[in-house]
């Protein structure tokens, strides 16, 4: 019986090797085979409204200066969980809190194909935080139907959700668009700051 049931095994095998092969010759190509175990999948080219991982990087190493250690591997958690973002915000800010407090900053959106635009961003910062802050700003922005959308609210948790190497990284959201700040400066925060950022067209102290 074992006899057999070991014979009815390689017979198996020798079966899906062999119709491997015949693939193989008909189609020119192997199948592919899943990527091993604990490798992630690369991640799609970007669509023509997309910025790659390495464009994010480049804008951001330009952008942050002898400070970026550290941010490539920020934004590949980020393209990891959000995927390409089809916008980025580069700004300055600076907040304020302790329970509670404010956070002002300015900065310009970039897109693809949809020219760039200034923006002004504020909003209350209510959490484990305190101090003051002065910090250079990075922020994807995800399925970002056009320029005009961003001028809105978003909400979520605004602290540092994930940090490494002096940069930490948060998520915001609303009307379907995912934008993740990316934050390194003076006092870079380590709390869950529950709030929202208001994007508007012109500067305002007015963070509701």
């Amino acid at each position: 019986m074992i006899v057999c049931l070991r014979a009815a095994a390689i017979a198996s095998v020798m079966a899906v090797a062999a119709s491997t092969s015949v693939m193989a010759q008909t189609t020119g190509t192997i199948p592919p085979q899943p990527p091993p175990y604990g490798v992630a999948p690369s991640q799609p080219p970007p669509t023509a409204n997309q910025f790659s991982s390495n464009e994010i990087i480049d804008a951001g190493h330009h952008f942050f200066g002898s400070v970026s250690h550290g941010l490539a591997t920020v934004v590949e958690k980020a393209v990891s969980k959000w995927g390409l973002p089809n916008g980025y915000i580069l700004g300055e800010e600076a907040s304020g809190a302790f329970i509670g407090g404010l956070r002002y900053g300015d900065g310009t959106l970039y897109t693809r194909n949809a020219g760039d635009v200034r923006v002004f961003w504020e909003g209350p910062s209510i959490g484990f935080d305190a101090g003051a802050d002065g910090a250079r700003t990075m922020m994807l922005v995800y399925s970002l139907p056009q320029t005009g959308a961003i001028f809105n609210r978003f909400a979520g948790i605004n602290g540092s959700a994930y940090l490494v190497g002096g940069f930490g990284m948060t998520a915001l959201t609303g009307n379907n668009i995912v934008v993740v700040p990316i934050r390194s400066g003076i006092g870079l925060r380590l709390g869950a700051n529950l709030g929202y950022l208001k994007f508007t067209e012109g500067p305002t102290w007015n963070p509701f």
